[in-house]
């Protein structure tokens, strides 16, 4: 038999780089093999301001109609999370296009926010040494000289509340205190509370009618 051809080392590694499918599929196949179910790989960026929204469960959405889902499905999922309704629907068509009525949750690295809210919708989290679940609460993204960053939405409600307190307190001089403030926007601090709030909601909502039943 003819010898396979291999591929140049550094074609290998740039492959490995780009995080090209081919460098996974056998991996998840494999995977696949040993759980009994399909395994549906969710990743978003850590690196760039890309958040989960509507668009990934209308995209998921057409993934799992064209899955036999008998067995049901495993979510192999890491993204730094987003917002808390677009993964209140991945949590339901999760469930509802799964034939057993549930999901498993994978985690190879980083499930934080919207994705640990996933997380918890499944039945089952398998998790590895070096995999991570976070707080529930959204996170607020920013660019900064051209570098992404991550605020915790509850964070910056706590801050503005300790800061509120404090300028209240003082007997002094409150200048100091004015000019932060001036920093924040009221209408995005109750924002922010609300979408705490939802957070928590889609959380205890999902855990009780989950792995918490």
């Amino acid at each position: 038999m003819p010898k396979k051809k291999s591929r140049p080392v550094i074609s290998e590694v740039m492959r490995e780089e780009e995080q090209e499918p081919s460098t996974r599929r056998d991996l998840l196949i494999d995977l696949e093999k040993e759980l009994k179910r399909p395994v549906v790989s969710f990743f978003t960026s850590f690196s760039y301001p890309v958040m989960i929204e509507d668009k990934d469960a209308d995209m998921l959405e057409g993934i799992l109609q064209k899955i036999n889902l008998s067995n049901g499905l495993a979510l192999m999922i890491n993204s730094p999370g987003g917002d808390g309704l677009a993964a209140e629907r991945i949590i339901n068509l999760c469930r509802n296009y799964s034939k057993t009525g549930e999901y498993w949750a994978i985690v190879p690295g980083k499930a934080k926010s919207a994705t640990t809210m996933i997380c918890l919708g499944g039945s089952k989290i398998i998790m590895g040494p070096a995999s991570e679940l976070g707080p529930i609460d959204p996170q607020f993204t920013t660019h900064e000289q051209g570098t992404p960053k991550w605020f915790s939405v509850y964070n910056i409600v706590k801050s503005y509340e300790d800061l509120f307190k404090r300028a209240v307190k003082e007997k002094g001089n409150l200048e100091p205190y004015l000019q932060q403030l001036a920093k924040y926007d009221e209408r995005e601090i109750k924002e922010c509370k609300a979408a705490l709030s939802l957070s928590e909601d889609i959380a205890i909502k999902t855990l009780a009618s989950g792995m918490m039943k």
